[in-house]
């Protein structure tokens, strides 16, 4: 059974949706869980298209990344040996698939770019749309039997240590196991299991830019070095985002300094999107936790709970492969990695 609320903000309904773990600048671990989390999805789109008739929302669109002013150089040349190095150890991805290009030829990729200090595109590159994943992902569920409730969880059983079940008003759900999955707002439950749950909203303020009859279907993701980024889509649409505002609170709306800020970041990167319609704005609160991964696994000296939140801005490339592993261990099976160390515990004095 899932319970969800379905509340204003949350991070599925506004985040931008971008796969490429080879881009990324993170230290091993988190690399290895990154392309693991990648590599999950192609088996689960093909799962999804058999088993649901609706769209994934997912299409395999390349990415670049550029550096296009000189305070990004030397991050950029940072990123490059990391990258260049990780692929050359590891053996992923393949050669072909990622390489260094000219300015020029980023620009036939993405025309609206600046003139660019240096580029990488990498050919795998994926993006997907929260909004159609989560449907095709309840569509498929349905079909094996998932009972839905619009509601929320207002309390946990306990008998002694051990979870049962959950109440929703005057009703009782017996349960074996409860995953606490409420991306900004698990802390709640948390403070009922007597454990810090140290997930808070960081609100991301993105912006959908509109392309009169130009053809983006073929654009890659672009992003560059002050933590924006700018995705295509098929319907002559690109996403500009998107702000970081930890401490924001429970309040998803658009302010006009985080519009502003959007705004003049892609318009830095991309001096072609100034004259682009303003199609819509969207406020997501992402569930960061302190260390900035994700909250997963067992709570100690509790049984029968769950958790996994805490995915920050990665909950669209991170969550599929998280759940896959959290519902491993409710269904008493052991995860094909270790996740212990993304446990609650770590955050223990």
């Amino acid at each position: 059974m899932l319970l969800d609320r379905k509340d204003v903000g949350r991070a599925t309904d506004a985040g931008a949706g971008i796969l490429s773990a080879a881009t990324g600048a993170r230290d091993s671990d988190r690399f290895d869980f990154a392309a693991r989390a990648f590599d999950f999805y192609p088996g689960l789109i093909e799962r999804l298209n058999t088993e649901q008739e609706g769209d994934t929302g997912h299409t395999v669109c390349g990415k670049l990344l550029v550096a296009v002013t000189d305070d990004e150089e030397e991050p950029y040349q940072r990123s490059r040996s990391l990258i260049f190095d990780r692929q050359q150890q590891s053996g992923r991805p393949e050669i072909a698939q990622l390489r260094e290009i000219s300015s020029e030829e980023a620009r036939t990729f993405f025309p609206p770019l600046a003139p660019t200090l240096g580029a990488i595109y990498y050919a795998g590159g994926s993006r997907v749309d929260g909004r159609l994943l989560h449907r095709a992902l309840q569509r498929a569920a349905l079909s094996h039997g998932l009972a839905i409730e619009e509601t929320s969880a207002d309390g946990l059983v306990r008998e002694g240590n051990r979870i049962t079940g959950v109440v929703v008003e005057d009703r009782t759900f017996e349960a074996e196991t409860v995953i606490i999955a409420g991306g900004a707002w698990s802390a709640e439950l948390g403070r009922q299991l007597g454990v810090q749950i140290p997930v808070e909203p960081q609100r991301g303020q993105i912006i959908h830019l509109n392309l009169h009859g130009v053809d983006t279907s073929t654009w890659p993701i672009v992003s560059a070095f002050r933590g924006h980024y700018m995705v295509p889509w098929e319907d002559s649409r690109v996403v500009v985002g998107a702000t970081r505002e930890t401490g924001s609170g429970f309040e998803p709306c658009a302010t006009a300094v985080g519009i502003e800020e959007v705004l003049d970041e892609a318009c830095r990167v991309a001096p072609g999107l100034e004259d682009a319609e303003i199609r819509d704005i969207r406020v997501g609160l992402r569930p960061i936790s302190r260390d900035g991964l994700p909250v997963l696994g067992s709570v100690p000296g509790i049984e029968g709970v769950l958790l996994a939140t805490g995915h920050g801005p990665s909950g669209l490339q991170l969550g599929p492969y998280s759940a896959k592993l959290v519902s491993d261990l409710a269904m008493g099976i052991e995860p094909e990695i270790d996740i212990e160390p993304l446990s609650v515990s770590r955050f223990s004095t």
